[in-house]
Order: structure tokens, then sequence, then C-alpha cells
């Protein structure tokens, strides 16, 4: 059986709360937009795709064995990942670079086991909608948030998650969570 998978580091409930009231401010425009549960928001570090069941404790195993420590985050502006073409709104991440390195050991421990390098660069950012349809006020609505942000944490551990899609939206569970 194969399982949708991926890497996560997660934000503290009181960054997801500040989060939530973005999005009742994104939900006053025109835009159509599909948004994610606020108690879902996290960062995504790497998407696996469909893993086979029987391969995940080889995975678990080699997030294991990356050895990292904690690292501070700003949870920053929130914007679209293509001005040009919007797909997604989303909040930026300041990590001091930090992201980017966890995120190259996650790929070097996966690349044994079948998963191919990422094609994109790695951009840390925590996904607060989809854009199905664009609207120009949706752009007056994130110029009026420009100069926020969100909150501070630490990040001190990544999980592996499944993801099950819903008619109603993906459900979540914790297959693994590592700390450091």
């Amino acid at each position: 059986m194969m399982v949708r998978a991926f890497v996560a580091l997660e934000l503290p409930v009181g960054i997801k709360d500040r989060l939530k009231d973005v999005q009742e401010r994104l939900r006053t425009c025109p835009a159509r937009l599909t948004f994610v549960e606020p108690a879902l928001i996290h960062i995504t570090l790497r998407f696996l795709g469909e893993v086979a069941e029987r391969d995940l404790p080889q995975v678990s195993s080699a997030l294991r064995s990356v050895s990292f420590r904690p690292f501070p985050v700003t949870v920053g502006t929130v914007t679209v990942n293509n001005p040009k073409r919007p797909h997604t709104v989303w909040c930026s991440i300041s990590d001091g670079g930090e992201g980017k390195k966890l995120f190259r050991q996650v790929e070097e421990v996966l690349i044994p086991l079948g998963f191919g390098r990422e094609n994109r660069l790695f951009t840390p950012h925590a996904t607060l909608a989809r854009v199905k349809a664009p609207d120009p006020l949706l752009f007056s609505v994130l110029r009026s948030l420009e100069s926020t942000t969100y909150g501070d944490c630490l990040v001190s551990g990544m999980k592996l998650k499944k993801s099950t899609l819903t008619p109603r939206g993906p459900v979540y569970e914790d297959l693994l969570e590592v700390v450091w």
C-alpha cells in the first residue's frame, strides 16, 4: 500500500492563531482561495510523494540519522509564490539559512532510498491558501499585511507525516518525530 508522505517543521499554536487572523483578512477579497486549516499550517521541508508503506521504516531510520540543532525562525511577510501567476498564498520564513542546510541533509539521507533530488530551490514558507482564481484585490490585502510578522519560535525537530486527501481537505498523521 502507498502512503502520501512529507517531512515537516511544526509551528507553535500561537503563531498558527495569528496566521488564522491573516486568513480571515484574506477572506475579505474576492479571489477564490482554498484555505489551509489553521491547525495544519506547517513548513514543508521535503515532500516525498507516494511512498510504499513497507519503506517507511527505512525512511524513518534515515531521518533519525540527521543530526541537527534547534534554530530560530521568524514567521514573516504574507505574500504569493509568484505575483504574475499566483498559485499559493504563503508566509515567508526567515531562518538564517538553517532550513536550507537541514533540507540538504534530509535530501542526502533520502537519496540512497531512491528519492531523487528536488528540482526547485528550497524556499522556507508556510502555506496559508491555494489560489483557485486570483483577483487584483488580493494584492491590496497583501500590501496591507506587508510590514507585519507573526512571531518567532525555535524549531527543535522535524516530523514525518502521512497525508490522506479527503473531500474536506487533507488529514495529517504523525509517523515519526525527530527531536534535536
